[in-house]
């Protein structure tokens, strides 16, 4: 009778470790039942998305994961891909923002971001192209250039507009509100 409790007992944890393993516990779990690694859960696809395009990472710093940013202004939606640099991640971490976006000489729009971004690394200035997405430090302002606009100091190049997003934009007068979030 003694070797028989013996045997029950060294058979009672590995039947617990199998119970535990076969719920979801420890290794043996399916991906999706793990617990965090540090990781964000994956995001629901975004109907506005085509079948299989799936939104890069919006804290990427390599290019095959390049960070994006969703722009809606009334009816209208921009996508733009953003450089890796220390002001984009400082703009990444203030979104989702809704801003004020005031038109300034048929060139470009601006709103005033909540806090200052990081000028490490950037140029006193830049010339910005049509279709750019810039930060002029001067006065916190995000801005989408839908215009030729020169060199100017205090100007920080931070993306691209998707295909004719500055256009659709240029069509919008006067001041707009726009919401910018990560996509």
């Amino acid at each position: 009778m003694r070797r028989l409790v013996g045997r029950a007992s060294a058979v009672a944890p590995a039947v617990v470790l199998g119970a535990l393993l076969a719920a979801g516990c420890g290794a043996g779990a399916p991906a999706g039942d793990r617990p965090a690694t540090g990781r964000e859960p994956t995001a629901p696809p975004d109907p506005e998305r085509p079948p299989g395009d799936v939104p890069p990472s919006t804290t990427s710093t390599n290019e095959e994961d390049p960070m994006r940013i969703r722009i809606t202004i009334g009816g209208l939606t921009a996508g733009a891909t953003l450089q890796d640099s220390a002001a984009t991640r400082d703009l990444a971490a203030q979104l989702p923002l809704t801003l004020e976006m005031r038109e300034h000489g048929g060139v470009e729009k601006t709103g005033r971001l909540p806090a200052p971004l990081s000028l490490g690394g950037q140029p006193d200035g830049a010339d910005p192209e049509v279709g750019d997405v810039g930060y002029y430090a001067p006065g916190d302002d995000l801005v989408l250039y839908h215009g030729d606009q020169s060199f100017f100091p205090g100007i920080v190049l931070l993306g691209r507009l998707d295909g004719g997003a500055a256009e659709r934009i240029a069509r919008r007068d006067g001041s707009v509100v726009a919401t910018v979030e990560a996509w």
